[in-house]
């Protein structure tokens, strides 16, 4: 074999290689955007940014996580109101809300027993008396 039949083969091999990567690439269905409308979500981030700073300056924790038992444990005080995201960033069909009330001072607790095992972003804002919180927590069940 010369020198030309192998530049050639090479470049057949190259070419079919190319081809069938973006094949698989274009018959992929599991893409998922983090969120439908990001930009209107990234004109809202300084108030995000001003929620997560009044919760940082909360002297106790809002969000533990029970990992023995699979359990979310969320302390807010009387009268708060507030939404519970469970993220699944690999997969947004598996995104849950729930929403929160507390009419008494005691802990509320989320069971995560149903959720799919692996990484998931834990989103809690809420408010009371006017003023907007939030945290978030990574977990991994």
């Amino acid at each position: 074999m010369n020198w030309g039949k192998g530049i050639v083969l090479f470049f057949v091999v190259f070419v079919t290689f190319v081809f069938t990567m973006v094949g698989i690439c274009m018959k992929q269905d599991d893409i998922h955007l983090v969120t439908q409308n990001y930009y209107e979500e990234e004109i809202k981030y300084q108030e995000q940014i001003e929620k997560a700073s009044n919760a940082a300056m909360l002297d106790q924790e809002v969000m533990v996580f029970d990992v023995g038992q699979k359990e979310l444990l969320v302390d807010l005080e009387k009268g708060a109101k507030g939404t519970l995201w469970l993220f699944r960033p690999s997969d947004a069909r598996l995104d849950q809300k729930i929403s929160l009330e507390f009419d008494s001072p005691k802990q509320q607790t989320v069971s995560l027993r149903e959720l799919k095992s692996g990484y998931w972003k834990v989103k809690l804002a809420w408010e009371v008396g006017g003023k907007a919180y939030y945290e978030e927590k990574k977990i991994t069940l």
